[in-house]
């Protein structure tokens, strides 16, 4: 698996491998603790330790990505939070399928 870097507009640079602090996660999607607590709910994106409480919650690197397409998502293709969470598990699929035919 190769090692992306995220650049983000807020100039942090966030490793997909790496973990964030909740906190973190806003900073770089300029998100409110709120609509990050909602995309949690709708399963965009979900933390490394959901028995944590949620200001203590990490979650990896990759969130941002996820976060950053489900906005496009809904920007672009007036698409709901629902809708979002269908269309990244899929892209994940996808993804995932696409591997395992590449080790074949």
């Amino acid at each position: 698996m190769t090692n992306k870097n995220i650049e983000l507009v807020t100039d942090v640079i966030v490793s997909d491998e790496q973990t964030i602090s909740i906190v973190e996660l806003c900073h770089c999607c300029t998100l409110p603790i709120e609509q990050v607590l909602t995309l949690v709910e709708y399963g965009i994106i979900e933390p490394l330790d959901f028995h944590l409480s949620h200001i203590r919650w990490q979650f990896m690197g990759s969130s941002v990505i996820r976060i950053h397409t489900a906005q496009r998502l809904q920007r672009d293709l007036d698409v709901n939070l629902a809708g979002a969470a269908l269309a990244l598990d899929l892209l994940d699929e996808i993804k995932m399928l696409r591997r395992l035919k590449s080790n074949y």
